[in-house]
């Protein structure tokens, strides 16, 4: 397995009170390594790049719960052990807030731990939903918040079913959503933001999963959808405003497996996945373009994972400057890796000991957050800043400099159909 790049990428941006800087590794341009770049510790401010050292596995964090942020990076909440793990104890649910000078976190406990299967996510008024199961088929939603020493609770109701998942925050803040897959269709349920409590809200032919907002209203839903019987995935848009409308979003090949991993409402990008060029591949598109999905030789990293968690937002109408965050995952540990689909190459960086893995956001001006705890620091947030890149020269003789595969000519990118998302234009 290659070694990871010695040298540092990029000098960590300034940090504001409480935060901490990641060390910066850079990736090999063809592809980048599939060696992970050395954890750091945790170190006084500085602004220039310090020399990595590297943390050994005892001294890290036991494996954190996820961190889910809300739509405006205001808040986020996550599961903790309410006791010592090992003696089954039960989870707390915990709110971040990071939208001050310094992130600070505050326990929300109840007079009873919570199960190991339950969901939270934060509202933008600082409320936090939690869903429990509370039977085989059953599931509760109550709204968290704190109310001096002690935690407010206002329940919801319920929904019945078995697999009823959570989707990603909103971007209104305030209303929660739900999939609640059947036999032959997909339920939407509103669980949190309604009038009375849960609503169903449409049902979608097929068993449908992933789930990704493609407008600041909250109306357009993208949902990975599998017709009942079997066969390929594919994207489709959910229009919430017509009561659940259908419309096909990514259909590249007939028979490939296509996904929607993120979406920019801004600018129209859309990370996705497919396996049209042969095997599992990470690709772009831009909403309503006529141009092909491209599919990048520097995200074709071997013997690793990476899953796309955070996209630059406010890059109106400019989807190749946007950057992409992605989660590396590899023999190693996991790691960060950085992209833009003007750039040439996947920028690889170690990421904070303790870093709540695969969580974080972009601010408009390219700065990344990524929220961590340790010990010292049960509530803290490194800040990376996203290197510049050479923008590709123009397209020459079908190829491009560098080195992206270009879907096939027979293949459909990124069809919108009669969606009323349309007359974006991808820029020259």
């Amino acid at each position: 397995m290659p070694a990871a790049p010695p040298a540092p990428a990029v000098a960590p941006a300034p940090s504001p009170a409480g935060t901490r800087t990641p060390d910066a590794v850079a990736g090999d341009a063809a592809g980048g390594s599939a060696g992970a770049p050395e954890p750091v510790a945790d170190a006084e401010l500085r602004t220039e790049a310090p020399v990595p050292v590297s943390v050994p596995v005892s001294s890290r964090v036991p494996g954190p719960r996820p961190l889910t942020i809300a739509a405006d990076h205001s808040y986020a909440a996550r599961l903790t052990p309410a006791g010592e793990p090992e003696g089954g104890a039960g989870w707390c649910p915990e709110r971040w807030t990071l939208d001050g000078p310094e992130p600070y976190a505050v326990p929300l406990p109840l007079d009873r731990p919570e199960a190991a299967d339950a969901e939270v996510l934060p509202l933008s008024d600082g409320r936090v939903l939690i869903r429990r199961r509370a039977a085989a088929d059953r599931h509760t939603f109550s709204l968290l918040y704190p109310t001096g020493p002690d935690t407010g609770e206002l329940p919801l109701g319920a929904v019945i079913g078995t697999e009823l998942t959570l989707l990603p925050p909103a971007p209104d803040g305030m209303n929660v959503y739900a999939l609640l897959p059947g036999t032959r269709s997909t339920g939407v349920w509103l669980v949190a933001g309604g009038a009375y409590g849960p609503e169903h809200i449409a049902d979608v032919p097929g068993r449908c999963s992933g789930g990704a907002w493609l407008d600041r209203e909250g109306r357009l839903l993208a949902l990975d959808r599998q017709m009942p019987g079997g066969g390929p995935v594919k994207t489709i848009v959910v229009d919430l405003g017509r009561g659940g409308e259908v419309t096909p979003l990514l259909q590249i090949a007939p028979e490939s497996n296509d996904r929607v991993l993120l979406a920019d409402a801004d600018s129209g990008l859309l990370v996705v996945s497919s396996d049209a060029p042969g095997q599992d591949r990470l690709g772009w598109g831009v909403l309503g373009s006529c141009l092909p999905v491209r599919f990048p030789e520097c995200l074709r990293v071997p013997e690793v994972t990476m899953t796309p968690f955070a996209v630059q937002p406010g890059q109106m109408l400019m989807p190749e400057s946007c950057a992409v965050a992605l989660r590396i995952d590899g023999r190693e540990g996991s790691w960060v890796g950085l992209w833009r689909p003007a750039g040439r190459r996947l920028h690889q960086f170690a990421a904070p000991a303790g870093w709540l893995t695969g969580s974080g956001f972009w601010t408009r001006d390219g700065l990344l957050h990524l929220p961590y705890a340790q010990e010292d620091a049960p509530c803290a947030v490194a800040l990376l800043e996203a290197p510049t890149d050479q923008p590709h020269q123009a397209v020459a003789n079908g190829t491009t400099p560098s080195g992206e595969a270009p879907a096939t000519a027979a293949c459909t990118p990124v069809p919108l159909g009669q969606a009323p998302l349309t007359g974006r234009t991808a820029p020259g």
